[in-house]
């Protein structure tokens, strides 16, 4: 007889198997462009400029350039389209926030021994928001071929009956796959092929073979953040060293509902599935370190080389996870009641580590007087070094990552043209896809401009930044992996502040 077990036990529980995937990892691996209005509107070609906070981001040498004292800060509104086409069908979603996107602050120190060849230090502190993570998915259509029974199918087989049915083991004291295995289960989506066995591992599904219509609503809500502490200083009047040393914090919530329902006739008396909905409650939150060292090199007056280095970025997350299930089944006599299966527990997994890949950036930039300038950076990062920790409980996953990943080439061409006190910017940038098929991630194309005004001791600066990026949105990891092709359009606005002091 099957049960629906604790369902009003504690509210939270503790577990030890890991279900984190590639998407997960890929969350934090891959940034967004942001940062202050000037590098927003020049796409963040600013490897060998400096004298902007974000430029720091990219080459910690960057602070070295600033001529004087200055605090900044920028916000912005990010908005994000989603259009969704799942087996034919199209959909469409947007998303918008406001934000406090950069602030920061710069100190210099100006060497008063004019024999010594250390001429200016600099020290640093400045905020980013690295990556907005609002956004919302919505994707409907028609599957001929895969229902929802698939995804409970591939953890429930191998798992014993008396977990599935909850015999053996109250739902927070057992393992992710058997928490599937056991909603699956109580939610009649699965059957076991033999019901009298407690030691029977395998299982069938319980919805007919039909044409399912799945919808799929997944939103989203948070930002990965950066906190950096900066030091530079220049040797000779020529060359400019730094390092920053970062702080990391992410804070992420994703809510996702799946719907099915098939359209097969049932002429029997045999109890199947007509639809079901299956909700999930996902948490993430943590913090990491990561270090950076960089250099430009003024070959001439006019023209500068920046070379900079980003190490791995290692954070240390927390999951918090919450899912429950509803089916609706019948026969020709028809429906029954809804069959609920609400553990009423929030599953708190243990702590794991994420290790993203570092990059390396080299720059050229050549300054047209006090008239304008032009950048170009290019930057160098493999996403198959991205690992989680501890290796022995993600041993298939790094190995998939390892497999499907790839290095990157990122290229970004930013100008600035000055007007008396207006400066007239704009970019270019372009990012290859971190996987060898280049389809589950596609290529990234952006294109930015903006404006700005000197007042003297107060500059405003304002930013337009859009960029678009094709993408596969798989729903599950596993048994249910058909995917919705997306086409993600994005658009950003920036206003920056800065105070010279």
């Amino acid at each position: 007889m099957k049960k629906i077990f604790g369902l009003f036990m504690a509210s939270f529980a503790m577990t030890t198997i890991q279900a984190q995937d590639i998407n997960d990892a890929m969350r934090y691996a891959q940034d967004n462009q942001t940062g202050t209005a000037r590098f927003s509107a020049m796409s963040g070609a600013f490897g060998a400029l400096g004298g902007d906070f974000s430029s720091i981001s990219v080459n910690p040498a960057g602070s070295s350039v600033f001529a004087n004292n200055q605090v900044g800060a920028t916000l912005g509104v990010f908005s994000t389209k989603n259009n969704s086409n799942y087996f034919g069908t199209n959909s469409s979603e947007n998303d918008s926030k406001f934000d406090l996107s950069q602030a920061g602050g710069v100190y210099i120190f100006e060497n008063e021994d004019h024999k010594s060849d250390w001429k200016k230090f600099a020290l640093a502190l400045n905020y980013e928001n690295t990556k907005n993570l609002d956004n919302t998915i919505y994707s409907a259509g028609i599957n001929p071929t895969n229902s929802l029974a698939n995804y409970f199918l591939s953890y429930a087989n191998g798992v014993p009956l008396s977990i599935a049915d909850g015999t053996d083991y109250y739902f927070g004291n057992m393992f992710f796959n058997e928490q599937q295995a056991y909603l699956g289960y109580q939610s009649y989506m699965i059957n076991s092929t033999d019901d009298t066995n407690p030691n029977n591992t395998a299982y069938t599904s319980n919805v007919p073979v039909a044409n399912y219509f799945q919808e799929s609503l997944i939103e989203s809500r948070g930002y990965n953040g950066k906190l950096s502490f900066n030091a530079s200083t220049v040797y000779k009047d020529k060359l400019m060293i730094g390092i920053n040393l970062n702080s990391h914090f992410t804070d992420y919530r994703q809510s996702s509902t799946f719907y099915e329902e098939n359209d097969y006739n049932n002429t029997t008396t045999t109890d199947v599935i007509n639809r079901v909905r299956f909700n999930n409650e996902l948490y993430t939150y943590g913090n990491g370190f990561s270090f950076q060292v960089g250099t430009i090199y003024k070959a001439t007056k006019e023209f500068r080389l920046g070379l900079a280095y980003q190490s791995p970025t290692w954070y240390r997350l927390n999951d918090e996870l919450t899912q429950n299930i509803s089916s609706v089944r019948g026969n020709v006599d028809g429906e029954l009641p809804a069959q609920i299966v609400d553990p009423q527990l929030t599953m708190v997994y243990d702590a794991y580590r994420l290790q993203t890949p570092g990059k390396w950036t080299g720059s050229l930039a050549y300054v047209f007087g006090k008239r304008g300038l032009i950048s170009f950076d290019y930057t160098l990062k493999d996403y198959s070094n991205t690992k989680f920790q501890p290796k022995t409980d993600f041993t298939a996953t790094n190995n998939l990552m390892s497999n499907v990943l790839t290095a990157t080439n990122e290229f970004r061409i930013g100008a600035e043209y000055k007007i008396e006190k207006f400066s007239l910017r704009g970019g270019y940038r372009f990012e290859e896809s971190p996987y060898k098929n280049g389809k589950t991630i596609g290529d990234l194309t952006g294109y930015s401009t903006g404006i700005g005004y000197n007042f003297g001791e107060f500059k405003i600066d304002l930013a337009y930044a859009f960029s678009q990026r094709d993408y596969q949105q798989r729903f599950f990891s596993q048994g249910l992996t058909d995917a919705a092709n997306v086409k993600a359009k994005n658009n950003n606005i920036n206003v920056t502040v800065l105070f010279e002091l």
